[in-house]
């Protein structure tokens, strides 16, 4: 089936278009198989964030908020993981959001990864789904309680003097702990979002 460019008429092989992708036509019109379809609504919403986003993954996972990350993703895998999982794309690159016409997609305005996270939360209304420390910063996967017995061998034993809680990510085994670095995080979260 030919997709026809509206500006000059000109026919491309559908299969140029797959998973929403758009090319630009010689013409200089835009050229779009289908309109994207009605995104589902999903609550609270998950995010499917750009290479260029990782600080901004990383603040979303602290806060609890679903936000898959990879440093090396291709446009195409990340468009097709956000459609495959029904997740919204974030994203600062502006070629990526007029190359892929998909149902979900938000152009990330500010450069600042304290900023990002504030224009998400308040863009997407989050800030009702935030669960600090509910997520592996690394991996994504939410975090399991860990007993102390079984905490004990792998962590330094100044850090069992002054814990007794402790959890542990699924995904990648990491192991965490309310130490300083939880302090500081709760510090500028509550600069920038108020009491969280």
């Amino acid at each position: 089936m030919a997709v026809r460019c509206s500006g000059c008429g000109r026919s491309y092989d559908d299969e140029r278009f797959a998973f929403g992708r758009t090319l630009s036509c010689a013409c200089g019109h835009r050229v779009a198989a289908t309109p994207p379809a009605a995104a589902r609504d999903v609550r609270p919403p998950r995010f499917a964030v750009d290479a260029m986003l990782g600080r901004l993954a990383r603040w979303l996972r602290v806060l609890g908020i679903d936000a898959t990350w990879t440093a090396d993703v291709a446009d195409a895998d990340l468009v097709r993981q956000a459609l495959d999982e029904e997740r919204w794309l974030l994203t600062r690159d502006r070629a990526l959001a007029e190359e892929w016409s998909v149902p979900r997609i938000h152009l990330v305005a500010s450069g600042r990864p304290l900023e990002q996270l504030r224009e998400i939360l308040d863009a997407f209304r989050l800030r009702g789904d935030v669960r600090l420390f509910a997520r592996c910063s690394r991996c994504n996967a939410p975090i399991e309680p860990l007993p102390l017995e079984r905490a004990a061998p792998h962590v330094p034993t100044r850090v069992l003097a002054r814990n007794e809680r402790f959890w542990r990510c699924p995904g990648c085994g990491r192991i965490y702990w309310e130490g300083t670095h939880v302090d500081r995080m709760r510090r500028t979260l509550a600069r920038l979002l108020g009491p969280v």
